[in-house]
């Protein structure tokens, strides 16, 4: 199985074109359904596909904000100093890697873009404090949040979305409350098996013996130790510029007024999350971890370089929702959903497509906007409630991140090593998650 999954690996990696190539190439295949199957001209379909370009803006914004503030958040000094505190509470190896799974877990629950940078900054921690910790393990189980939680998450994007008011779906559907999503029961219950499940296989996972512990390379060490060197500020040139760019008054100012505002909505609308509310909260709290302006906009400025392809590629996605919304094909592809489903089985079969989907379009947020359309149409032909087709969605959307390496990138870079270093245990994981996922659609929700 491992044999088959690293060819799977080497395969994508020597032909499946970059996620840029890919939009394009999906735009191109939406062209040839509309006119092969719903019988569009050409020029109806450029119509469609400009005429939807910008309808993504809003969203895409908001999936900026989403990993510019969780990148702020982790990077922060206050942020850095009580994950290096964390990392000091295991005594031993074994207990180290589970520590770094329970905690890539639970970030990644609370913000998708905190776990993913704090995870990385955590397996230099771990690291340091346990050098003959099994690294290839250790960075695996550094991954688990973005594998399988993040989506179940307070951060995931189709469920805050369908929860925001006029999101570009709200006309098919209107709002679905996050009550009914990401608070819901069936969500709280299997992120809790799937999380408790994780951390047991990464106990198991662990060699007894510490010889076959493969401890971090040379490389690795010496990039740490690079890392961990602190990029001094500049002084300021007169005392009127240091008080406003070097001291805590500006974010304290943003920060108190942020405070107040979260106040004034929570008495007047009451604890219902919105993907804006969210993003205000993280990013408000950003300043507040900052001491000073000049130190927020640095690290602002290295986590801008994380949301090039948002900015790039969420205006192709949405010209192809422009297509399928205006083509008709949202109810034509529905209907396959249709014959091919039951109530019964079709949150199973979303679950499963979505999963299949995200191997080859690693991107939860853009990848809604193509899916969206005809698998919410199929849910309102076969009478299933949209909270549990979108909560499908986002289980089988994140499933194949851990035989995916799209989103494992970061965290790799910083470890020094390939994908297929850790693909062994990712394929066991995903392994775990897809019988966990599987059985809970089928049977439980």
């Amino acid at each position: 199985m491992v044999r088959l999954a690293l060819k799977l690996t080497a395969w994508t990696e020597k032909y499946v074109p970059s996620a840029l190539v890919i939009a394009c190439l999906l735009s191109a295949a939406a062209f040839v359904l509309a006119m092969g199957l719903a019988g569009k001209s050409l020029s109806q379909c450029i119509g469609y596909w400009g005429d939807g370009f910008w309808a993504l803006s809003t969203f895409g914004m908001q999936m900026c904000l989403i990993l510019m503030t969780g990148s702020l958040i982790a990077s922060s000094p206050w942020a850095q100093g009580r994950l290096d505190r964390l990392a000091g509470i295991p005594k031993t190896p074994r207990a180290a890697v589970v520590t770094l799974a329970a905690a890539s877990l639970a970030l990644a629950w609370l913000h998708w873009g905190v776990g993913l940078i704090a995870s990385a900054f955590l397996v230099r921690s771990f690291v340091r404090r346990h050098p003959r910790v099994d690294y290839r393990l250790l960075v695996a189980v550094a991954y688990l949040g973005l594998g399988a939680v993040w989506h179940a998450g307070l951060s995931g994007s189709a469920p805050l979305l369908v929860a925001t008011p006029n999101h570009f779906l709200a006309e098919q559907i209107g709002l679905v409350p996050l009550s009914q999503t990401t608070f819901s029961a069936f969500n709280l219950a299997l992120t809790a098996v799937t999380a408790l499940s994780l951390l047991a296989a990464a106990y198991l996972l662990y060699p007894e013996r510490q010889e076959d512990a493969v401890t971090a390379p040379e490389d690795a060490l010496n990039h740490f130790a690079q890392a961990e060197r602190a990029e001094p500020i500049a002084g300021a040139p007169s005392r009127w510029l240091k008080f406003w760019e070097q001291s805590y008054a500006v974010n304290a100012a943003i920060g108190l007024a942020g405070a107040l505002w979260i106040i004034r909505d929570i008495r007047l609308n009451g604890m219902a999350l919105t993907i804006d509310k969210v993003n205000f909260f993280f990013l408000i709290l950003s300043f507040l971890l900052y001491p000073n302006p000049t130190a927020f906009s640095r690290s602002a400025e290295k986590a801008s370089g994380y949301v090039h392809g948002i900015i790039i590629q969420f205006p192709i996605y949405a010209g192809i929702f422009g297509v399928i919304k205006g083509s008709g094909l949202d109810r034509i592809i529905g209907s396959w959903f249709v014959a091919v489903s039951t109530k019964e089985c079709f949150p199973l079969v979303v679950y499963w497509y979505s999963g299949l989907l995200n191997y080859f379009i690693p991107s939860g947020g853009s990848k809604w906007a193509i899916e969206a359309p005809y698998i919410l149409e199929a849910s309102r032909s076969l009478g299933v409630p949209f909270s549990k087709t979108v909560l499908a969605y986002a289980w089988g959307d994140m499933v194949t991140d851990m035989i995916q390496p799209f989103w494992c990138l970061p965290l790799l870079a910083v470890a020094r090593l390939e994908f297929k270093d850790i693909l062994g245990y990712e394929l066991i994981v995903f392994l775990l998650c897809a019988l966990i996922g599987s059985a809970a659609f089928l049977f439980f929700i």
